[in-house]
Formats: structure tokens, C-alpha cells, sequence
């Protein structure tokens, strides 16, 4: 059973607490219970998806957050085979907010970058909560360049409330080293592929974000700032995060139909922590899919196709009042 629930699935957490006590009761007894479990596990079924086929924008918000969630360091272990992390910006320090190194996918060798949470309260800590600080995003980038020079594909993963706003941060030059990752990555001669796999805020998502591809899990978020900084900004109340979440349009759905995201992979039913190991199988799927997809384009083609799709990100057409 799941460790941890969100207030919106109240109605399930009874009908699992009465199944999962079914099955122990009539565990090595002749007791013929199949029927009664039949029907419980129907109905749970049935709620499940009423509840997580209306979702509002804050309550995917607190899945994206969920602390069962699969992490990088997951689908690592479970999609890539032999990883080997490389450490260090070789100019500062190492950061454990982002982990990278080289790994193989599929047969072919690739280059991996990601934010890192942590699973518990003392590596959240080590991690800093998947907020990087400078030598993070520039360990990234040395990274990349590795890529590039060993026309290796980049598969970055994102999953961060943001950059790390502390002060030994932004005296390490923070916007700088985001800025830089931004300008290099349009222009870096390899595939890149990006994945949104929970949380990506701001601009500490985007720094590992400029990619060819970028799909997004179904439960996941990526906005410009996250939905209680939205609420302190607007209302001046960060206690108004449910409502900046539906304002935000920060969800998959969002964002696909924004033209932001070019793909939405869809979660296990109840969000990707409920069955970890088939949303490995369902993402590992879309990254051969989609990588085979820009491997196979001519670089300069993929370069120009890259700059014009974060180009025209942000349009409008204005009516003027016609």
C-alpha cells in the first residue's frame, strides 16, 4: 500500500484499508472472499478514475510534490543500464542537487543529467531538496560539452522547486550560471531530450530544460514560478497557491496545448509513486521513441528546429480591440 495520501484521496484510502484487511483476514483460512474483493477492488477502481480524470492544476501540483514520487536516481537505476555519476564543476565544488554521468540506453552510450530530491529527510537535506546551487548547473554544463565533444545524446530529467535563492549561491554568480546553461544548450551539436518527471520551477528546471524533445509525465508541473510564490507576488498570500495553479496553467495538459511541451506520457493510475516500476516501462518506451525521432535528423535541421521552438514560445496575437 501507498505510505502517504493527499487530501482528495480520502474516498480511496477506506476502500484500500478494507481490501488490504480482506486479504490478511482470509489469509490461510477456507474462507471464500473472492467475490466481496472482486467488487471492492471494482468499486476502487472506479473512484480512482472519477478522482484522477478531474484533477484541478494545485491538486497535480501536490502529486508532482508527492513524497513517494520516483525520483531521478529511480529511473536511473531502472531505465538507463551501467551509470557512472561524474562529480564536480571543476571549478568550485560538486553538487549533490544534480546528478550526471554517462550511461547506456537501449545499446547506445548517452549522457545523463538530473535534479535530485532525495527520498528521505536526511538525503532531502544532503540534496538540498533538488535545488541546485551554481556549480551544480555548471557540472551540468561541463557535462553537456562531454556530450557534444563525444557526440554522445544528452537525456536530462527534471524535477526541482527551483535554483537555491541563498546568498553563497547568488555570490557564485546563480543567475549567471543559469544564463550560461541557457545560451549554450541551443546551440550544443547533440540530440538533447528533456523530461519533466515532477516538480520543474523556474529557472532552475529550465537550465537543463532546452531541449529538442520535452515531454512531461501526466502528473507533473513546469512553471515560470511556482504557485505560492505566484499567490505572494499577486495577492500577497502565498496561502493562495490553489488558485495561482489553476491561473498558472502549469500542468501537462497545459502546456501541451500551449505548444510548450510536445508530449504528454501518461502515469499508472493514481500518479507514477502507486506503480513505480510500470512507469519506468511506459517512460522507457517514450525516451527510445522520441530520441530515435531527433537522432535520425541532420544536425544543422536540428539545431534551426531548436532555436525556433523556444523562439516563438510566449507569442500572442493582439486584437486591439476588434
Amino acid at each position: 500500500m501507498v505510505k502517504h495520501y493527499l487530501d482528495f484521496e480520502k474516498p480511496i484510502i477506506e476502500l484500500e484499508r478494507e481490501i488490504e484487511h480482506l486479504k490478511r483476514f482470509s489469509k490461510g483460512k477456507f474462507l471464500h472472499l473472492d467475490e466481496q474483493l472482486k467488487h471492492l477492488e471494482e468499486k476502487l477502481h472506479r473512484i480512482q478514475k472519477e478522482i484522477f480524470s478531474n484533477l484541478t492544476g494545485w491538486q497535480i501540483t501536490q502529486l508532482a510534490r508527492h513524497i513517494d514520487r520516483p525520483r531521478t536516481s529511480h529511473y536511473l537505476s531502472t531505465i538507463f543500464e551501467n551509470f557512472i555519476e561524474l562529480h564536480g564543476d571543476r571549478a568550485y565544488g560538486d553538487d549533490p542537487a544534480i546528478i550526471g554521468g554517462i550511461s547506456k540506453f537501449n545499446g547506445r552510450s548517452v549522457i545523463c543529467i538530473g535534479h535530485q530530491k532525495g527520498a528521505d529527510a536526511k538525503e532531502m537535506v544532503y540534496r538540498n531538496f533538488g535545488m541546485p546551487h551554481p556549480e551544480g548547473y555548471r557540472k551540468a554544463l561541463r557535462l553537456m560539452k562531454m556530450a557534444e565533444d563525444f557526440q554522445k545524446p544528452i537525456i536530462t530529467l527534471i524535477d526541482t522547486p527551483g535554483a537555491y535563492p541563498g546568498i553563497g549561491a547568488e555570490e557564485r554568480g546563480q543567475a549567471e550560471a543559469i544564463a550560461r546553461n541557457l545560451r549554450s544548450m541551443v546551440s550544443l551539436r547533440t540530440p538533447i531530450l528533456t523530461l519533466v518527471i515532477g516538480e520543474g520551477g523556474s529557472g532552475g528546471a529550465l537550465a537543463i530544460g532546452i531541449g529538442d524533445r520535452i515531454l512531461m509525465l501526466e502528473y507533473s508541473i513546469y512553471s515560470v514560478i511556482s504557485p505560492e510564490g505566484c499567490a505572494a507576488i499577486l495577492w500577497k498570500d502565498g496561502r493562495k497557491g490553489e488558485v495561482a495553479a489553476d491561473s498558472l496553467r502549469l500542468t501537462a495538459r497545459d502546456l501541451y496545448q500551449l505548444g510548450v511541451i510536445d508530449e504528454v506520457i501518461p502515469e499508472p493510475l493514481g500518479g507514477a509513486h502507486r506503480d513505480p516500476k510500470a512507469m519506468s516501462d511506459i517512460l522507457k518506451e517514450a525516451v527510445e521513441r522520441n530520441l530515435r525521432k531527433i537522432e535520425e535528423m541532420d544536425m544543422d535541421e536540428l539545431l534551426k528546429v531548436r532555436y525556433e521552438k523556444f523562439r516563438k514560445m510566449g507569442t500572442f496575437i493582439e486584437n486591439n480591440g476588434r
